[in-house]
């Protein structure tokens, strides 16, 4: 079995074979990734597909590291691709709303980056942040999650800097509302 290392100078000088390897063990990474911005199943399918090939296209560019940092490496570039693809189709989309569950089956798809508790707290997470009003979603994606700067979601978005750091707060007090709910129901219950 081939090491990272090898798959990645696999992919670097274009063998389909490395990049097939790629594709299958990191599909469901790139999914995940993808559906906090992109709800529908077929839309998000097609964004990560996207985002590969324009992975598989940049390749050449990526530098790799030693073999116990490759695949660190690895999937920082990869979320980095799918999250500007995902971007790129809101912006074209002028931000609509996506409607619509994420099926049940689609939480099945291996993702070798977390275990059964995490994958359960994931899947809350994302449904809970899918009742953001779209713009909110992306900020408080970008930002909480994914590590964006202010400034550099206001770049993305083609919104001003204290548009991005507002629409933040308004998504955590949403969320916070909204987890608030989730509790007194529960207790209710009890």
């Amino acid at each position: 079995m081939e090491t990272i290392t090898q798959i990645l100078q696999g992919c670097i000088v274009g063998d389909r074979k490395y990049q097939k390897v790629i594709y299958e063990r990191y599909r469901g990474f790139a999914l995940k990734i993808v559906f906090r911005y992109i709800y529908r199943y077929e839309n998000a399918v097609d964004v990560v597909n996207d985002g590969f090939v324009k992975a598989f296209n940049s390749f050449a560019h990526f530098t790799t590291g030693s073999d116990a940092e490759n695949e660190r490496i690895l999937m920082g570039w990869l979320k980095r691709i799918m999250i500007n693809a995902s971007i790129d189709v809101l912006r074209k989309r002028n931000m609509i709303p996506e409607i619509g569950g994420i099926p049940d089956y689609v939480w099945e798809i291996s993702d070798r980056s977390q275990d059964a508790d995490g994958q359960l707290l994931y899947k809350e997470l994302v449904t809970l942040i899918k009742e953001l009003p779209p713009i909110y979603r992306a900020v408080f994606n970008l930002y909480v999650i994914d590590g964006y700067s202010h400034g550099e979601i206001a770049d993305k978005l083609n919104i001003p800097v204290g548009t991005s750091k507002s629409t933040l707060s308004r998504a955590r007090i949403f969320l916070r509302d909204r987890l608030k709910k989730m509790e007194e129901a529960k207790l209710c219950r009890i």
